[in-house]
């Protein structure tokens, strides 16, 4: 998937952007007070968005009855 598609479901749980490091932007959901990293990779794996999903604990995009997405 797309990385933008994934930091549109992550905005979308209220997670926001925390820093930039040097391979990786490190996400903080809000909600939860977790954090995880994401690469910058123009395409991610179906596993890896459902991982960032879950290490943020928030639904992945599956989850939610769609095709294709996060998780």
């Amino acid at each position: 998937m797309k990385r933008r598609a994934l930091i549109s479901h992550l905005k979308k749980h209220r997670c926001s952007l925390l820093r930039e490091g040097p391979r990786h932007s490190i996400w903080h959901c809000a909600k939860t007070g977790l954090a995880t990293s994401v690469p910058r990779h123009r395409e991610l794996g179906d596993l890896l968005c459902g991982e960032i999903c879950a290490q943020l604990g928030i639904e992945s995009i599956r989850q939610r009855g769609k095709r294709s997405g996060c998780g």
